[in-house]
């Protein structure tokens, strides 16, 4: 799966909230400075190319849809991340993120017990 630019997963994310949307749906989304319509539209047209998003025909435009879903390309970016920066391991990532995030005992404990959650 290939990676995205920082603007294009902005309108990912977007599109993972909305469903589908219209470029102009988009746009009313982001926040100030919003960007040009055509902007919009360029990065979504790479979207389609990098198939990460679909589109169908509405009248004279386009309703755009998301064909990649949120959570693999979360899982795909984390793994990548963990690969690049921390030698696959992520012992070292959480560690990493407890000393630079100044994590208390509880917090990870808190966390530890999240994810026994998700075992059961």
């Amino acid at each position: 799966m290939k990676q995205l630019t920082k603007a294009e997963e902005e309108i990912m994310q977007i599109l993972w909230d909305l469903k589908e949307a219209n470029v102009a749906s988009i746009i009313k989304k982001m926040p100030e400075p919003k960007p040009a319509y055509n902007t919009v539209s360029t990065i979504v047209r790479i979207l389609e190319n990098k198939e990460f998003v679909d589109h169908r025909q509405k009248g004279k435009g386009y309703i755009y849809f998301p064909v990649v879903e949120k959570e693999t390309y979360s899982t795909q970016s984390m793994n990548q991340l963990v690969n690049n920066y921390f030698n696959g391991s992520f012992k070292s990532m959480l560690s990493f993120f407890m000393k630079k995030n100044d994590m208390s005992t509880k917090e990870l404990e808190a966390i530890l017990k999240e994810i026994g959650k998700k075992d059961a």
